[in-house]
Formats: structure tokens, C-alpha cells, sequence
């Protein structure tokens, strides 16, 4: 199995390992494990080898890296220095990019490796992640998915290839593929790390964040990624007074069916929590309907202005489809803010009255690894909105997200995960709840049939 972030580091920085041996491992799980789940678009070993020099250079020359050595992978919707980046699409530019994107550059001048480039679907508008570069697979059932938009990122952590690597997530898709692979991962709140994503940021509602296997890996990446070392002291919530926790399974987008083990997911972990000291009670949110419509708006916007320099001859029918309504939206001016505006003034008073809102992250286990992308819009948006209700409302209102393990599913043996939300500001207080249920219910770190390798 792979070691953890904050192990790999500290062997680094102390010289009892060089960057060099742990890049070389993680190109070797690569090239072992990386065949049947699809998680690489690109695999940089000539690179990343003479990056892991590098940073051995940086080490002995005295420097002090939070992140020394350390194998990560970047989602390919961010340039990455040398490399081309593809968005899942043959409608974009092949081109090797002329620089790194800040969240790059943060990664690596703490002394990160990038060993790969992670896939996407097309344009990082579905939550499955297959394009016309193929299906990646959940290394927890080969035959399901592992979420999207990045879920080449999350299987490749999930498969143990690397220990951490990069996602963003405008509708849920950091938090969407943790829950689908036993990860953590946290969507920051607005302004925490740098966005830059597209064309829009799908108008405001992205955010780029970290996936690892441990809370304390996902709060060391984060905390280099927002330029913010206090975010990676994490401390265990029963160390601080009682917190407020309120605990729903009522689904954002009414008459969506919620598996009852995931319900169970949920409840086994607002149990410990309450064993831990705290105060748990049921409070369903109320989802505005023009909430829901807001974040529908901007998705389809987003991605409009994504397409819009495309050749859209070379774009899925599908995607085709939602930018055609993306269109539309932006040519009647439909994009209201008083909507949004009005959610985060409801969502902030359910969050003053309680510190944190725990609901599950997916509503149905992970649907198949297929190609999606071949079938229409609207069997793609019903098969999404079925099994991942639950992550976009606090993209809509900007709040900080994350998605914690609690359990495997019995019938289907994939993960279930707990989404965990807060007020702006409080990602450290998400990071110390997710760290009592990591103690209080240990999970495995990477899917079972990698744990040994």
C-alpha cells in the first residue's frame, strides 16, 4: 500500500527516503495497476523522474517542503507546464501547456511530483468519467464508475497509484468521486484557493481541492493549495466544546429515492459523533426551487462558455446539448443572483443555528463504468441527478464541503461516504469532525483489492 502524504514527506525531508525512490514506486504502481481502471490520460516518467531529482537537490540544499516528494496527480482541466490538456475532449488544442496553473505551481514548489494527468468526461460536465479517451473504473467494482468530474483522480488514489492528487468541483465533482471510491476530499468555500477553471468558473460555482486517503493527507494538500498552514493542523472535534450537528437525508431535488444503506451510512456516523459529545439532531434543509434552478443555470452556462472556442463537430452529442442551453440561458439573461443570494441567506441561518450539516454524499451506489458519452442528454442527467442529489446546493451558495467515508455498501461492496458542510470560513472545522469519524470508525485506504500490493 501506499504511504500516506504526511509519511512520505517526512521520509523525504529527513533524508531517510529520497523523492527519487518514491516517484520511481508510484511509476511502478502505475504501470501495474493502471491498465484495467484507465485513471492516467498522461504518465510523465521521464519527467517526474527529473523532478524527483530536483526536489532531492532541494532537500539537501536545506529547504523545507511540506509536500517533499510526494507523487501527486493533476486533473486534466488545469494546465500543467509541458503537457497537453485535453478536458476529456478531441475538440481541444493538443498542444503541450506553456505553464502551470497556480494550484500546480503551489503543489510543486512545495516539493510535489507530478507523475500523471488524470482523466475527465468531456468538458468535466457529467459525474461518470469516460470520453472519447476511454471509461476509467472503480478500482472498489470494476463495473462502476468512479464518479466525475474527477474521477481519474479518485481512482487513481482510490487504486493506491498515488497518495494525493488534484480535483475541482463545480457541481460536486471532488466530493462526488470520493464518496463513489472510500476517499476524502473537501470542496473548499469561495476565495480559499485559487480557481481559474474554464472560461467561467462556472460562474462562480467551482473550486479546486485535494483527494487523499486520510483527513490529515487532504489537510496537508489543502492547506498548500490555499497557502494556509494552519489548515493542515488538524485536530480531533472532541478536543473542542460540544458542536451543533444536524443530520438529513431529505434529497435536494425532490421524489429522488435514497438507498437505505446509505441512509445507514449517514445515521452510523452522526451516532458516533453523538457517543463522541456532541449534539445530533435531525433538521432537514429546505431547497428552494430557485436554488436548484441557479445552480442548473450556471451548469449549463458554464459549459457554454466552455464549448464556445470548440469546433462543436468534434463535441459529444450530449455536451453539445448542454451547452446548446447554455446558449440560450446566457442570450435571456438568466442568470439571477437574487436566486443564489436568497439560498445562502437560508443555508447561513440553518448554519448559525447548527456548526455543521450531515447528510449522505450520493443517494444511490455508482452507477456502471459505461460509455456515457454515447448516450443521450437526458438518460446522462437522470442517471446523474438519481444517484448524486446532494453536492450541488452548497457549489450554489459557496459554502465548504467535504466528503468523508463511512461504511461499504453491502450489496455492491462500493463505498458509502458522508457529506459534511459548514459556514464559510470553517474548513477547519469540517477537517476536525471528518477527524473524529476517522478515528472513531477507521476506514480502508485504498480499495481492498490494492491494499497489499
Amino acid at each position: 500500500m501506499t504511504s500516506t502524504v504526511r509519511a512520505v514527506a517526512e521520509s523525504v525531508s529527513s533524508g531517510s527516503a529520497s523523492a527519487l525512490d518514491s516517484v520511481t514506486e508510484a511509476l511502478r504502481r502505475i504501470d501495474a495497476y493502471d491498465g484495467p481502471v484507465h485513471a492516467f490520460q498522461v504518465i510523465r516518467r521521464e519527467a517526474a523522474l527529473a523532478e524527483a531529482r530536483a526536489v532531492d537537490e532541494r532537500v539537501a540544499a536545506g529547504e523545507s517542503l511540506p509536500l517533499a516528494g510526494v507523487p501527486v496527480a493533476i486533473k486534466d482541466n488545469v494546465p500543467v507546464a509541458g503537457e497537453p490538456m485535453r478536458v476529456g475532449s478531441a475538440a481541444t488544442d493538443p498542444a503541450p501547456q506553456p505553464h502551470d496553473h497556480e494550484v500546480v505551481r503551489r503543489w510543486r514548489a512545495a516539493g510535489a511530483v507530478v507523475v500523471g494527468i488524470t482523466r475527465v468526461p468531456e468538458l468535466c460536465v457529467f459525474g461518470a468519467t469516460d470520453s472519447v479517451y476511454g471509461i476509467t473504473r472503480n478500482p472498489w467494482a470494476l463495473e462502476r464508475t468512479p464518479g466525475g468530474s474527477s474521477g481519474g483522480s479518485a481512482a487513481a488514489v482510490a487504486a493506491g497509484m498515488v497518495p494525493l492528487a488534484h480535483g475541482n468541483d463545480g457541481m460536486g465533482s471532488i466530493r462526488i468521486p470520493a464518496a463513489c471510491t472510500g476517499l476524502v476530499g473537501i470542496k473548499p468555500g469561495t476565495g480559499v484557493v485559487p480557481c481559474d477553471l474554464g472560461e467561467t468558473d462556472w460562474y462562480g460555482m467551482s473550486e479546486n481541492g485535494p483527494l487523499a486517503t486520510t483527513v490529515d493527507d487532504v489537510a496537508l494538500g489543502l492547506s498548500v493549495l490555499a497557502a494556509d498552514p494552519d489548515l493542515a493542523r488538524v485536530t480531533d472535534s472532541r478536543e473542542g466544546p460540544s458542536l451543533r450537528i444536524a443530520v438529513s437525508t431529505r434529497p435536494p431535488v425532490p421524489g429522488v429515492p435514497v438507498d437505505l444503506d446509505h441512509v445507514r451510512g449517514l445515521f452510523t456516523s452522526a451516532a458516533a459523533l453523538l457517543r463522541a459529545g456532541h449534539e445530533v439532531s435531525r433538521h432537514d434543509p429546505v431547497y428552494p426551487t430557485g436554488a436548484a434552478a441557479a445552480g442548473l443555470l450556471r451548469w449549463f452556462a458554464g459549459t457554454a462558455g466552455d464549448a464556445a472556442p470548440l469546433d462543436p463537430d468534434l463535441l459529444e452529442p450530449r455536451v453539445r446539448a448542454h451547452a446548446a442551453i447554455g446558449r440560450a440561458v446566457l442570450e435571456r439573461d438568466l442568470l439571477d443572483e437574487a436566486p443564489r443570494e436568497e439560498w445562502r441567506r437560508r443555508a447561513g441561518e440553518l448554519l448559525t443555528s447548527y456548526d455543521v450539516l450531515m447528510t449522505p454524499v450520493l443517494a444511490q451506489p455508482p452507477i456502471a463504468a459505461r460509455a456515457w458519452s454515447e448516450t443521450s442528454w437526458p438518460a446522462t442527467m437522470l442517471a446523474n441527478v438519481r444517484y448524486a442529489p446532494f453536492a450541488a446546493p452548497w457549489n450554489v451558495a459557496g459554502f465548504p464541503a467535504m466528503a468523508v467515508p463511512a461504511g461499504v455498501h453491502p450489496r455492491t461492496g462500493t463505498p458509502l461516504s458522508v457529506q459534511l458542510v459548514a459556514l464559510p470560513g470553517r474548513e477547519r472545522l469540517l477537517l476536525s469532525v471528518a477527524a473524529t469519524l476517522e478515528s472513531l470508525h477507521p476506514w480502508s485506504r485504498v480499495a481492498p483489492a490494492y491494499a497489499d500490493l
